[in-house]
């Protein structure tokens, strides 16, 4: 195992508060687009949270007001046009990667979304485990309005997983926005906060989950996404299996120790 001062990204901010990593893009001035470099670096460093042990959660922030404006016009769009398909299809899987990453990366993630959330942004934040968002929040699908298809980085898989078959079409279909009060109905924001006091939420909530039970939590996000391609019968003996394990923790045993003595167990991810 290691640490996250370790890893050291340089083409996104971090910061720790407690065991919760606060991610945020660092370009505010064009509304905090995503470049090649920062791409994959962000799927490199989800892809090493699993090995990290002073990290129990991530809050994927906003930044100056705006979440993210997705892949940048200048620094990817641009040169995509002078690509030959094997060219292309290695920045799809690379984007697609970053997905994959955040899914497996054995860490609750909490995206606190503020203003423009579109394209990848929009990709980011549906690929997190829970979603706060504010009033103003702006989140868009938007690949059809550039001329591609809307199936982008799993769109097509996971948005209707979240807010129904019907409402992905539209967004999908139209590239639209979503307005942050119709998020949070259709259920694609758990809660909206005001813009002042979303990042501390976010953290807040973040912080509650990195309170444990930790292994708990990694065997939990495993789970849910192991399940997507099982049947009922196979979830539910894979499940009886993921819980024997998680039943030799000793946070179970302290849990019980806890209940008996009627007191709050402190959980320590083990």
């Amino acid at each position: 195992m290691s640490s996250m001062a370790n890893l050291e990204p340089k083409h996104f901010n971090w910061r720790m508060d407690g065991r919760v990593v606060v991610i945020t893009l660092d370009r505010p001035e064009r509304k905090n687009p995503l470049t090649f470099e920062s791409y994959a670096e962000l799927r490199d460093t989800f892809r090493d949270l699993v090995y990290v042990d002073d990290v129990d959660a991530v809050v994927f922030a906003s930044n100056g007001g705006n979440f993210c404006s997705g892949g940048d016009v200048h620094d990817i769009i641009g040169p995509l046009l002078d690509r030959d398909m094997k060219g292309l299809l290695e920045f799809t899987r690379m984007t697609g990667d970053l997905v994959k990453a955040m899914i497996g990366c054995g860490k609750p993630v909490i995206a606190a979304v503020d203003g423009v959330c579109v394209g990848a942004g929009a990709i980011v934040a549906m690929a997190s485990d829970i979603r706060f968002g504010t009033p103003e929040a702006k989140t868009a699908f938007l690949f059809t309005r550039v001329g591609l298809a809307a199936c982008d980085m799993g769109a097509c898989a996971i948005l209707p997983r979240i807010i129904g078959q019907g409402r992905a079409n539209e967004l999908l279909y139209t590239g639209r926005a979503m307005s942050g009060e119709e998020a949070e109905r259709w259920g694609f924001f758990n809660r909206l906060v005001g813009a002042e006091e979303l990042e501390s939420e976010a953290i807040a909530f973040a912080t509650r989950l990195a309170d444990g039970p930790n292994f708990g939590h990694m065997m939990t996000k495993t789970m849910l996404k192991q399940e997507w391609a099982m049947s009922i019968d196979e979830a539910i003996e894979a499940e009886a299996q993921a819980q024997a394990i998680c039943m030799q923790t000793r946070d179970f045993g302290r849990a019980y120790d806890a209940f008996v003595a009627k007191q709050k167990p402190v959980f320590e991810g083990n």
